[in-house]
């Protein structure tokens, strides 16, 4: 594993209206004056997990390694669940344990999942509302003082973890569904370029992509070969088959979101 340094992302359900993100900086500057703190967004739909940990996974990867991840949406704040510290062979995750960070399990090598037990890493509080203050950001910020990750606490094995959806095959046609949707109201889908290209294979032509009730004929390269008023479908930077508006919601247009079933043959 990478050695911590003091960089320090967060992705949050908070919202910005609140004191609740201005308090895990204050708690991380506090232990840490040197630390930078990274924004992922804090815009998550309250209590989404899903979403928050298809985010994450989106872009946790182009940071330096040893890049200490915080991410918190936690519906279970102040139950039994447990708060973990999770390592990889270049990162570093804190995180409730309810699957949020399911993805992080499936992509990363050499992953390492301990259970936040060392008191002197959290901060004392009459209240358990509030444990992304109170315990996943003093956690990150002496991560990044160089507190030895044995020390946090130990190894689990039987940690959360989220089905994650994958496309299917039914007869000629791979069924997927749509996983995120963007501030734009585009619609990410779980059909990657891999599937894609096998269904071309399959179909010997370019694909056919059903959703919503409609019907999309190919793909196009770029959002500037779109139409403002009939949704067509490309391959997004993240290799992801994603259905898209030019200069409009899809997501309005076709009254679809996360869960919908996507055809493509």
């Amino acid at each position: 594993m990478p050695a911590a340094i003091s960089l320090i992302t967060l992705l949050t359900d908070f919202g910005d209206r609140d004191y609740f993100v201005a308090s895990l900086k204050g708690v991380i500057l506090g232990i840490n004056p040197l630390a930078r703190i990274v924004d992922l967004s804090h815009q998550i739909t309250p209590h989404q997990i899903d979403e928050a940990a298809y985010l994450l996974k989106s872009c946790y990867r182009y940071f330096p390694e040893g890049t200490v991840h915080v991410a918190v949406v936690d519906p279970g704040v102040g139950s039994r669940r447990r708060p973990l510290l999770v390592s990889s062979s270049r990162y570093f995750f804190i995180a409730p344990d309810n699957g949020l960070l399911s993805y992080i399990y499936q992509e990363e090598t050499n992953v390492e999942v301990r259970q936040i037990e060392n008191r002197q890493y959290r901060l004392e509080s009459e209240g358990a509302t509030f444990d992304g203050r109170d315990l996943f950001a003093p956690a990150a910020a002496w991560l990044t003082k160089g507190m030895a990750i044995g020390s946090f606490g130990r190894l689990i094995r039987d940690y959360v973890r989220l089905p994650i959806a994958e496309p299917v095959w039914d007869q000629q046609v791979m069924t997927g569904q749509i996983v995120y949707v963007d501030r734009f109201g585009n619609l990410i889908s779980n059909v990657s370029s891999a599937h894609v290209k096998e269904v071309r294979g399959v179909a010997k032509r370019d694909p056919i992509i059903r959703i919503g009730g409609i019907t999309i004929e190919g793909l196009v390269g770029s959002y500037s070969e779109g139409l403002p008023d009939q949704p067509r479908a490309l391959i997004n930077s993240n290799g992801q088959l994603e259905i898209f508006l030019k200069e409009a919601s899809a997501a309005e247009r076709l009254k679809v979101g996360r869960g919908e079933r996507i055809d493509v043959f």
